[in-house]
C-alpha cells in the first residue's frame, strides 16, 4: 500500500518524538562510553566581577591537547584581578579551584579531574581584551573531529574571540548533509584574498518538505542558532546579536549572487519571481525583555535604533563592492552611558535567499561573501573607490 498523504501535524509530533528519543539515546550512549575526556570537562564559565565580559566565554573543548577556554573583556578592565566560575562534568574537581580571583596577564593553566581520579585534562585559560571584531575575512574554521559541518570563527591574537552563527545546525537535522560540502553555509575558496563564506539555498529532501520546511537558505549572522528551536519555531532558532560599544556608521565588503533558477513561495513554483540575496547589519538596544532578536522581528522591532540594508541586491558574477549607511529609526538616538556598558547589540547577516526564513526560495540560489567591515564613528571615511548599492 502507497502512502499518498500525510498529516502534517501529525507527522510534526511524529518527527519532534523521534528527535528527542534521537537525543536521550545519545546522551546515554555518551554516559555509557566511559569516553576517558567525558568525565574532566569544563562546560561553562562566567566570572564573579559584574559587567566587565563582552561575550560570553568561548570553551574550546573539541582538539585534544589544545583544550582551552577565551574570557573576553572590555577595553581598560583590569584583568589582574578576574575570578572565574567554572561549572565541571558530575563529580570532576578543578586545580586552581574555580571562585579564586587571579591574575591573568598571562594564560593560567587549569587541571580538571575526573570523579574516579582517572582522566585529567588541562585547559588553558586566557582573559584578553578583545570586543567583538570590525573585519571579517571568513578565513578560519572551528576545528576538531566533532565537527560535521563548517562553523567560521573570528580570530585575535590567536584567540578565538567570536564564532558566526548559521542554520547548518538545523540543516543536520534533515539529514541531507552527509559532509561539510553539503551543508547551505561552507567555506569556499577564491575569496577576495584567500577564503570566503558560500552561502547556498539546498533542499531540505523528504524531512523539510513533509513538515513546510522544503528549502534550507544558506544564512550567517552574529548570534546564536538553536537547534531545538529550528524544530519547533524556525523564526525563534536565529537569534541576532552581540553586544556593541562603538557608534555604527556603515558596513562594507564583496559580494557575489546567482538566483537559482525556480522560485518556490510555500512549496509552489513562482514562474515570474527571483530569487533575491540579503545583506544587512541591525544594531538595537538589548533588555531582559528583548535580549535578542530573531527571525521575526530582526527588521520590524521597536527597540531597533539603526539598520543598515539595500533594497536589492542585484546578482553579479564578478567581486563587487558594496557600502550601506546606518540609517537610523525616528527618534531613536545612541546612548553613550549605555554604549560603554555594552547595552546596544549588534548583528550582521547575510542569506543566499531573502525570503528563506519563510522557507520561499529557490534552490541553487548562492551569495559569496568576503572582507566584510563595520565602519564605526572613529573610523568613518569613505574612500572615492566605493561602489555603493542602492
Amino acid at each position: 500500500m502507497k502512502l499518498k498523504y500525510i498529516n502534517k501535524s501529525l507527522f510534526m509530533k511524529i518527527f519532534r518524538t523521534l528527535l528527542s528519543l534521537f537525543s536521550l539515546v545519545i546522551l546515554s550512549s555518551c554516559i555509557q562510553s566511559e569516553d576517558p575526556n567525558a568525565e574532566a570537562d569544563i562546560l561553562s564559565c562566567t566570572v564573579e566581577e559584574p559587567d566587565i565580559t563582552s561575550t560570553t566565554p568561548f570553551i574550546n573543548d573539541s582538539e585534544q591537547g589544545k583544550y582551552s577556554v577565551t574570557i573576553l573583556v572590555y577595553e581598560d578592565t583590569d584583568v589582574t584581578q578576574i575570578t572565574p566560575l567554572f561549572t565541571l562534568t558530575p563529580g570532576a574537581t578543578i586545580e586552581p579551584a574555580s571562585g579564586v580571583t587571579q591574575n591573568f596577564t598571562e594564560p593560567i593553566i587549569y587541571t580538571v579531574t575526573s570523579e574516579d581520579k582517572k582522566w585529567k585534562k588541562r585547559y588553558s585559560v586566557a582573559v584578553i581584551d578583545a570586543e567583538l571584531p570590525l573585519k571579517y575575512s571568513f578565513e578560519h574554521l572551528l576545528k576538531g573531529e566533532k565537527e560535521k559541518f563548517d562553523t567560521f570563527i573570528e580570530l585575535d591574537r590567536g584567540y578565538q574571540i567570536m564564532q558566526w552563527a548559521s542554520g547548518n545546525g538545523g540543516y543536520s537535522i534533515t539529514g541531507a548533509g552527509k559532509k561539510p560540502s553539503d551543508y547551505p553555509t561552507v567555506q569556499s575558496t577564491g575569496g577576495v584574498t584567500g577564503m570566503c563564506a558560500k552561502l547556498e539555498t539546498r533542499s531540505t529532501g523528504f524531512f523539510g518538505a513533509s513538515v513546510g520546511m522544503p528549502i534550507a537558505a544558506g544564512n550567517l549572522f552574529i548570534g546564536q542558532f538553536n537547534v531545538i528551536d529550528a524544530v519547533n519555531n524556525a523564526l525563534a532558532a536565529t537569534r541576532f546579536g552581540l553586544p556593541f560599544t562603538k557608534h555604527p556608521v556603515a558596513i562594507k565588503g564583496y559580494y557575489k549572487y546567482a538566483p537559482g533558477k525556480t522560485y518556490k513561495e510555500n512549496g509552489k513554483t513562482k514562474p515570474n519571481v527571483t530569487d533575491e540575496a540579503d545583506i544587512y547589519a541591525v544594531f538595537y538596544e538589548s533588555d531582559e525583555e528583548t535580549p535578542t532578536l530573531n527571525g521575526s522581528n530582526s527588521l520590524t522591532d521597536p527597540k531597533i535604533i539603526a539598520l543598515a540594508r539595500p533594497e536589492k541586491i542585484d546578482p553579479v558574477s564578478e567581486w563587487t563592492e558594496f557600502y550601506y549607511d546606518f540609517k537610523f529609526k525616528e527618534g531613536k538616538t545612541i546612548d553613550p552611558d549605555k554604549l560603554a556598558r555594552g547595552v546596544y547589540k549588534i548583528a550582521l547577516v547575510f542569506s543566499s535567499s531573502k525570503n528563506g526564513a519563510w522557507f520561499n526560495g529557490a534552490v541553487g540560489s548562492t551569495l559569496y561573501i568576503d572582507e566584510v567591515e563595520l565602519i564605526v564613528q572613529e573610523n568613518q571615511k569613505k574612500e572615492d573607490s566605493i561602489n555603493t548599492l542602492k
